[in-house]
């Protein structure tokens, strides 16, 4: 009896999250690419505004001279900008996120981020966001065989997805906190299971929908830098911290407008 119980429930929540896919569906795309842009964006237009701060930062920190250290801010700046114009606006998308991916290795290693675990797993969620905006504008190549199908679970895009969904999961590794209270067990098993389920891509897209809620809900919670005065420096990481979570966000949206993929259980379950 429990087991149909929990069966239909699950069913009906199903459900609803196909109504909020079906109401959202013509603004869910751009919602997603601006959510997951959002990190970049912001940090381009800190290069801009920090652009002698950040110089002195580089110099000082790899003793570069401030020739390299001011083309380590213009590439920066340059390249995240352009890059999510390009991704809003929908031109040569796959460039574009290449960009990106770049910046975000060189500031991987020109920051020391390698050596901080919980950074590190972030920028590679941010990756996983990446490859999920390619996987959504990727088109694939007609066979060349007319009439012979091409197997679902041999297009790139497929693998795309499962890339993406993958590193999307660093993010909650860095939200677990081995802390004795209740809301945080809540949340750490809560986020967990969720996150293996988006993982493996088993009922995919409520899963998806669910994390966006819970995703939103901490970061507002804990990364609210509005509330810290300009001059403090704690503004300035809980600014980094919201803005890649929001990215995050835009990439768990993909994974509702885009569904699971080929390489999924809900794809398999079809064929049962």
């Amino acid at each position: 009896m429990a087991g149909i119980v929990n069966s239909d429930f699950v069913s009906k929540a199903e459900d609803f999250a196909e109504e909020v896919y079906k109401r959202t569906r013509v603004f869910l795309p751009t919602l997603a690419r601006a959510c997951l842009i959002s990190t970049f964006l912001e940090d381009g237009i800190r290069m801009w505004v920090q652009w002698t701060q950040q110089s002195e930062y580089m110099n000082m920190s790899w003793g570069c001279g401030y020739f390299l250290a001011t083309v380590f801010v213009l590439v920066n700046m340059v390249g995240q900008i352009g890059g999510c114009v390009m991704v809003l606006t929908q031109k040569q998308v796959p460039i574009a996120c290449g960009v990106l991916f770049f910046i975000v290795v060189l500031q991987t290693f020109a920051y020391s981020i390698l050596w901080d675990i919980q950074f590190l797993l972030r920028n590679l969620a941010l990756i996983g966001a990446l490859l999920l905006v390619v996987a959504e504008s990727h088109v694939e190549a007609r066979s060349l065989f007319a009439g012979v199908p091409t197997l679902g679970e041999n297009k790139p895009k497929n693998y795309l997805q499962l890339a993406g969904r993958c590193l999307l999961a660093f993010m909650f590794v860095t939200l677990i906190r081995f802390e004795v209270s209740f809301l945080q067990i809540v949340q750490d098993i809560l986020g967990s299971v969720l996150m293996v389920l988006v993982t493996i891509g088993y009922k995919t897209k409520l899963s998806a929908l669910i994390l966006v809620f819970f995703l939103t809900i901490l970061n507002f919670y804990h990364n609210a830098w509005w509330q810290i005065p300009e001059h403090k420096p704690l503004r300035d990481f809980l600014k980094y911290d919201f803005f890649q979570t929001l990215s995050v966000v835009g990439g768990l949206l993909m994974i509702v407008l885009l569904g699971p993929g080929g390489v999924s259980m809900d794809e398999h379950k079809k064929r049962w």
